[in-house]
C-alpha cells in the first residue's frame, strides 16, 4: 500500500517562498514518475508540475512556469516542489501523486494517470 505524506505548506505573503515535500513509502519510489496538483476552494483540481521516474524530464503548468521547481531525491524517497514569487492565486491545497505505471518516460498532466495521492498540504498566499 502506497503512502504519500506532504509537508511544507503554510501562510505566506505575496512574493514569498515555500518548499513542499512529499515522502513516499510502500512502492519502489525510483521506478515511478511523480506529480503535484493543487485545488483551490470551489475549483477543480489542476496540474502543477511533474517529474519522470529518472528525474530527467519535467513539466510545468504555464501558470507556474519560471516560479515553481520540481525535483526528487531518490535516496530519500522524496519529491519536492519549490515555490517562489508566490501569488494569491497560488492559494490552495497541494497534493502529490504517484504514477500508476512504472518507467513511463512521457510525463502526464492527467490525474487519471496517477493512482496514489497524498492527503494534501495547504498553501495560503496573502496579498
Amino acid at each position: 500500500q502506497v503512502q504519500l505524506v506532504e509537508s511544507g505548506g503554510g501562510l505566506v505573503q505575496a512574493g514569498g517562498s515555500l518548499r513542499l515535500s512529499c515522502t513516499a513509502s510502500g512502492r519502489t519510489f525510483t521506478s515511478y514518475g511523480m506529480g503535484w496538483f493543487r485545488q483551490a476552494p470551489g475549483k477543480e483540481r489542476e496540474f502543477v508540475a511533474a517529474i519522470s521516474w529518472s528525474g530527467s524530464s519535467k513539466d510545468y503548468a504555464d501558470s507556474v512556469k519560471g516560479r515553481f521547481t520540481i525535483s526528487r531525491d531518490n535516496a530519500k524517497n522524496t519529491v519536492y516542489l519549490q515555490l517562489i514569487s508566490l501569488k494569491p492565486e497560488d492559494t490552495g491545497a497541494y497534493y502529490c501523486a504517484m504514477r500508476r505505471t512504472a518507467y513511463r518516460t512521457v510525463i502526464s498532466r492527467g490525474p487519471d494517470e496517477y493512482d496514489s495521492w497524498g492527503q494534501g498540504t495547504q498553501v495560503t498566499v496573502s496579498s
